[in-house]
């Protein structure tokens, strides 16, 4: 019977040290409760004591957690029909507040979690038409969405740290009309880049070959002048041959050689008949007119 006694003692020592003691593990958050109200938190891991058989222990996950949301149809400003494919990133910023609205459950959490993103997606898509949606999908959208998303669920003591449109694509029936718009829609951009540039050519053109008729002009404006120029200079020298007259009588002179070599050069036959008081006799014999 003593050994009986001292077995059930020491099992009810074991007991009451293993009711004694709780751990807390890295990411949670646990709620002590004493009587069906929470008197306490803790979030130090590690072993922790609380009192055996009166105090009970909730644990809390509070780090990211990943809810990918079934995808939902929405409807544009302009009336355009898109599939939004959604993902979450969220965790618990108030313990008290989740344990208390959700009895901190998860699934309870994600139910609330979709439907705020469902409706922060609609009413984001649905204020913006097709075009602009496209063009903002990306980093814009994303806040826009987790923005919305937060005000609707912060009082679940839950924060979305990114609601973020993982796939954002059209009904089947619209996407071979919107496709051939937008490629029409580039087709129309290179083409006015197209135009554009072959403007800036054609400025290019007309400007170049202005320069080159401006060049040109110059040139010929200078031609002129130099020969106007060499032209006066060879009247100048030839009215001065005929002023002097040693230099007149020699440039005779040199005239008549050059006709006399001109004749000869067509034929070495030809026969010259010259009049005895021509220059040119008076050369070939060294005469004055005798």
């Amino acid at each position: 019977m003593k050994k009986a006694l001292i077995a059930v003692i020491a099992v009810l020592v074991v007991i009451t040290i293993a009711s004694s003691l709780y751990t807390v593990n890295y990411n949670d958050v646990v709620l002590i409760q004493q009587f069906g109200r929470v008197v306490g938190t803790q979030k130090e891991p590690g072993l922790h004591l609380k009192t055996p058989f009166i105090q009970s222990t909730i644990a809390i996950y509070d780090g990211s957690r990943i809810y990918d949301i079934p995808q939902s149809d929405v409807i544009t400003r302009d009336k355009k029909s898109m599939i939004a494919d959604d993902y979450v990133i969220w965790t618990v910023s108030d313990v008290m507040k989740y344990y208390q609205t959700l009895g901190g459950v998860g699934a309870r959490a994600e139910e609330r979690i979709d439907a705020a993103v469902y409706n922060a997606t609609k009413n984001t898509i649905s204020s913006m038409t097709q075009d602009e949606v496209i063009a903002a999908r990306g980093i814009e959208l994303t806040n826009l969405i987790t923005a919305e998303s937060n005000s609707d669920i912060s009082g679940y003591g839950i924060e979305i740290l990114t609601a973020e449109i993982k796939a954002l694509d059209l009904p089947d029936d619209n996407k071979e009309a919107v496709y051939e718009r937008m490629i029409s829609e580039r087709g129309n951009i290179a083409a006015g880049y197209k135009a554009k540039g072959e403007a800036e050519a054609q400025k290019i053109r007309n400007e170049t070959d202005k320069n080159v008729k401006i060049t040109i002009a110059d040139a010929n404006k200078k031609a002129e002048t130099l020969l106007a120029e060499g032209e006066s200079e060879y009247m100048k020298i030839l009215s001065d041959a005929y002023n002097n007259a040693d230099k007149s009588e020699f440039y005779n002179y040199l005239r008549s050689l050059d006709a006399l070599k001109g004749s000869l050069a067509k034929n070495r036959e030809n026969t010259l008949i010259l009049d005895k008081d021509s220059e040119l006799a008076k050369i070939l014999y060294g005469q004055s007119g005798e």
